[in-house]
């Protein structure tokens, strides 16, 4: 008789009602007690979930209590088919939650994230199953005996599955403890959020390859190997690979030293905006209009760029007039003042000034100086808020706004015709 057609058989017995019983007795005390746990929760968490069951708290609490109570009533010599069923179930529950409220806290908006969720719910319910009818032990040993040959090293179908599941694990872990410690430890004690992302991202790398390292080994991979590939990964970095591995270091020092930080107002290469995310490679640059630059990190230690928050968020902004040579200069100035004064956005102290800068072919040429202390909601609308003023502001006055003027000579050159006359007769 296989095992399946035992566990029906013991499913038919007349104690198994005494399982069915215990099993909902767990069930409700792992609720309970995951329910007394995060009711005063802040937000969605791994533990907890969006409402309680959903979490990893409660299959795993679910877990433990089925799993003891197998044990007592197996020791009791009582039937327990419903618990042996139980048990895998609440496995693949587990471990689906784990997967799915680790991802989601990490890579919320992530379809990929979804895409691996329901990959290992497939691979872990089919599991379940093998497990519960018995075929399991089976499925293991046809892939054990499926393999192959990678140079020296012969490798078997199930130890490449058990590598990829443990790596798996293994990262899921690092996002849970990398995110954790972010969120609970680095948030409180690195009031700098460049220096806390390096932070959290130093820690993530470390760990994770520290993780798979250790799970490579304990899959039976020799990590000797890996020599190897890390004499070819140096070789690639020397020849290929020099400005990735550049623009790398570069993202490191510029998180270290702290020479820009997210929400500083940078202009680089001519393209001025608010830096709103520093990666490894790359830093993101989005301009007050939108748009967004991509700038490598190398480009950013090595030229000059001029950082607009470092110390003082003031900036000095200009805007030309000309005017009439008949104008007054002192009316012209005040008029440029008063309304620049008028801006909402410009700074009483220092307070806006105008100069006479050049006698220009047209007419006379003023420049009107005032500082603004918020770059980031944009230069051009305070411009134009000013010249809109002083546009009012001189034709309320008469002043003579020049168009642009030009004398032309024309020199009249004599008629050929008149020339070889004249020439002819003096013969």
């Amino acid at each position: 008789m296989s095992d399946f057609d035992k566990l029906l058989a013991e499913l038919g017995r007349p104690g198994v009602h005494t399982g069915i019983l215990v099993l909902l007795a767990c069930l409700a005390v792992a609720y309970g007690v995951s329910w007394l746990a995060g009711r005063h929760r802040q937000a969605e968490s791994v533990w907890f979930g969006r409402a309680i069951f959903d979490g990893l708290l409660f299959p795993l609490l679910a877990l433990v209590l089925s799993y003891i109570a197998l044990l007592v009533l197996s020791h009791l010599k009582q039937s327990v088919p419903v618990l042996r069923i139980a048990v895998p179930i609440l496995i693949s529950l587990a471990g689906i939650r784990l997967v799915a409220r680790v991802q989601t806290a990490v890579f919320p908006q992530s379809g990929l994230a979804r895409l691996v969720e329901r990959l290992f719910s497939w691979i872990a319910w089919v599991a379940a199953v093998l497990w519960i009818v018995g075929l399991l032990p089976m499925v293991l040993e046809e892939l054990e005996s499926i393999q192959f040959m990678f140079g020296k090293t012969r490798l078997n179908l199930l130890t490449i599955i058990q590598g990829i599941l443990s790596s798996g694990a293994v990262l899921v872990l690092v996002l849970w403890i990398s995110a954790t410690v972010e969120r609970n430890l680095l948030r409180d004690t690195v009031s700098d959020l460049s220096l806390r992302k390096v932070a959290a991202n130093t820690l993530r790398a470390v760990l994770l390859l520290v993780g798979l390292l250790f799970s490579l080994s304990a899959v039976g991979v020799d990590l000797t190997a890996l020599s190897v590939l890390g004499g070819a990964l140096g070789v690639g970095l020397g020849l290929g690979l020099q400005k990735l591995a550049a623009n790398y270091v570069s993202g490191f020092v510029i998180l270290f030293e702290r020479s820009l930080r997210i929400g500083d107002v940078i202009r680089v290469d001519g393209f001025e905006g608010e830096v709103v995310d520093i990666k490894t490679r790359y830093t993101l640059i989005r301009s007050t209009n939108g748009r967004e630059s991509i700038v490598p990190n190398e480009k950013l230690i090595t030229e000059r760029i001029e950082n607009l928050s470092l110390d003082d968020p003031r900036v000095l902004l200009t805007t030309e007039v000309t005017v009439g040579y008949a104008s007054d200069p002192a009316l012209v100035e005040q008029i440029l003042v008063d309304a620049a004064a008028a801006a909402d956005r410009v700074l009483k102290d220092p307070a806006p000034a105008a100069r006479l800068a050049r006698l220009g072919p047209d007419g006379l040429e003023f420049s009107v100086l005032f500082w603004i202390s918020d770059p980031v909601n944009g230069q051009l609308n305070v411009r134009s808020d000013i010249n809109l003023g002083i546009l009012r502001g001189l034709r309320s006055a008469g002043i003579d706004i020049p168009s642009p003027q030009r004398v032309v000579h024309l020199k009249q050159v004599p008629d050929p015709a008149v020339i070889s006359s004249g020439t002819a007769a003096t013969d």
